[in-house]
């Protein structure tokens, strides 16, 4: 159901200059001004590339990488019916190179698509292509675990993702939003708060709902009902906050005025004709660090009620099989007939009958799946590499598998793999680095270095190593713990030839 009162009432203007029907900002800066980092609205991690538009890929506006064409499908909310799952199979088999790819805002790619106009013919017809103009800026990431682990103040996020995304496709200036732009909805778990979305709604009890900025807490208070207008009305303020002071930035984080920017949004709440917002003091807990996220994602058995099970299931290095997506489906038709993506990287098959889940487990891991904790693929992730990117100096994803296997043959059945999470990146530009502690395996001419984050800072463990080197170094860098410190982001690329779509 579309509460299209709160709708109505957040969408109201006191200020007309700051309504999202405003002009799009044409501002440019340009790229060989050394000013640029120091103008009103540009944080000191400006970019020089923000001059040129958002080249982030879409279903129809596909990127050209060095293996063809790459599609990103968005997935608002996470949810697939097994129509769309089927339909996404097909086309990667049909119109791609048979690979769907995960990505880290619970998305999907296709690889070596070339008849992008096909392709949106097949979503559209299950329902996953409803807007044309604005298919680039539904990223919207609903908790994956909502009403299954009785972890959250909500039971249910789906209707609040579907209404965001209805009411974010309903605003035509919206679509001036970057393709990497990010709409997160959690249930109250706070499993979403370390994303640091541009725009996140987390639960503070169950009759209220908290804004954040990315990450940081707005001060706003919604009833659940009146939350997916509330982030509509932060996006549309930072397009106004953005023009404002002439600035070309994609992300929120980007602005310097972010003050600014949630201090208007909390005028804005306060001054709605019948506003049901609630404007408080900002919360001194940074919820982006709170509560402390998991470093690996959770595989295999998730949680049991009522004779049924949730399966979390794992793709490896982030890339799925025909066959492998085949045996999803199998599974999620045996349960509830849908199936749920999560920002890491992994598929929930809710429903599964309690006394077929260990025939499921099985028949999942007989197809190469991830299914168990202490798999060394639990939490390992790559860039594209050879032959996707051209700037690659490996193929990053057969290296990656053959370092795994080594260490999994290794372990021989070892219930611990480390905790920390890996990611093979095949050039300096570290695409799709996760956040917080992590190993890295970086290629370079001369073989791989693997480093890991350390809470005395960067050590490292390998230099110029081979397969056999750098499987070795990472099984005891994984093992290191968590750190207190957080690496860089990796490289903000608007090319996209990663399956890591976004940790930034």
């Amino acid at each position: 159901m579309i509460h299209r009162r709160y709708a109505l009432q957040f969408r109201e203007r006191a200020d007309p200059s700051s309504s999202c029907g405003h002009t799009p900002a044409r501002h440019r800066v340009a790229a060989h001004s050394g000013a640029a980092r120091n103008i009103a609205g540009v944080s000191e991690y400006y970019s020089a590339d923000r001059d040129r538009a958002d080249a982030c890929p879409g279903a129809l506006r596909v990127h050209q990488a060095a293996d063809g064409g790459l599609a990103r499908v968005r997935v608002p909310g996470g949810r697939l019916e097994l129509r769309q799952l089927r339909a996404l199979t097909k086309a990667a088999v049909e119109l791609g190179n048979s690979t769907v790819e995960l990505t880290s805002r619970a998305n999907l790619q296709l690889r070596g698509v070339e008849a992008p106009d096909e392709l949106g013919r097949l979503l559209a017809e299950v329902g996953l292509l409803p807007s044309l103009t604005h298919e680039r800026v539904r990223n919207i990431i609903a908790a994956p675990y909502a009403g299954l682990d009785g972890r959250g103040r909500l039971g249910s996020v789906r209707w609040l993702a579907a209404e965001l995304d209805a009411l974010l496709c309903a605003e035509p200036a919206l679509a001036e939003l970057s393709g990497r732009f990010l709409f997160t909805v959690d249930d109250g778990s706070g499993d979403l708060a370390r994303l640091r979305a541009d725009v996140g709604l987390l639960p503070v009890s169950s009759d209220s709902v908290a804004v954040l900025l990315a990450g940081r807490d707005s001060g706003v208070r919604v009833p659940p009902g009146a939350a997916p207008a509330a982030a509509v009305t932060a996006a549309c303020e930072f397009l106004a906050t953005r023009e404002r002071h002439g600035a070309t930035a994609w992300r929120v984080a980007e602005l310097d005025t972010l003050d600014e920017l949630i201090d208007a949004l909390r005028d804005r709440a306060g001054q709605c004709s019948g506003s049901v917002a609630d404007v408080t003091s900002r919360w001194s807990v940074s919820f982006a660090e709170w509560p402390k996220s998991q470093e690996r994602p959770t595989v295999g058995e998730l949680t049991r009620s009522e004779g049924r099970v949730a399966l979390g299931v794992g793709a490896p290095l982030g890339r799925l099989s025909p066959a492998q997506l085949r045996c999803i489906i199998r599974a999620a038709e045996a349960a509830s007939g849908t199936v749920r993506l999560t920002p890491w990287r992994t598929v929930v098959v809710p429903g599964v009958a309690e006394e077929e889940c260990s025939t499921w487990l099985s028949a999942l891991h007989s197809c190469g799946l991830i299914v168990e904790t202490a798999s060394p693929f639990n939490g390992a992730t790559a860039c594209a590499g050879e032959p996707g990117c051209a700037k690659s100096l490996a193929d990053v994803h057969r290296d990656a598998a053959r370092g795994l296997a080594y260490a999994e043959a290794v372990d021989d059945g070892g219930t611990d793999a480390g905790v920390l999470p890996v990611h093979w990146a095949g050039c300096s530009r570290r695409c799709g680095l996760p956040r917080g502690p992590v190993v890295e395996v970086l290629a370079s001419p001369s073989g791989y270095r693997v480093s890991s984050t350390a809470e005395s800072g960067t050590d490292t463990w390998a230099t110029a190593a081979g397969t056999e080197e750098v499987a070795e170094a990472v099984r005891r860098a994984r093992h290191v713990g968590p750190s207190t410190l957080e690496p860089g982001n990796g490289h903000e690329d608007d090319q996209q030839e990663t399956g890591d779509e976004d940790n930034r």
